[in-house]
């Protein structure tokens, strides 16, 4: 059986460890888990360029076999509804 990618964007705070630490505990011995902490940068630009190309708009964020999985889309800050909550008035 191949091994399953599971990757994971972090920025090293309290709730990405969290989540990290949840995720090796859920992983499967045919689980690959790769963390990418965006806040320490990677050598290489790899965790950029693939959280780019994934779509990461918040973090954490998790792939698993190259897609970023539902519950991790079409997240992030939404300025309209900062405004609309008040911010800049």
């Amino acid at each position: 059986m191949a091994n399953r990618q599971v990757e994971v964007f972090s920025a090293g705070c309290y709730v990405c460890e969290k989540v990290v630490s949840q995720i090796n505990e859920l992983a499967c011995p045919n689980c690959e888990v790769v963390v990418y902490d965006l806040k320490e940068k990677c050598e290489t630009n790899v965790c950029k360029n693939k959280a780019k190309a994934y779509g990461v708009k918040s973090l954490p964020a998790v792939a698993i076999d190259g897609e970023l999985v539902d519950c991790c889309k079409n997240k992030g800050v939404d300025f309209e509804a900062l405004k609309k909550a008040g911010l800049g008035q």
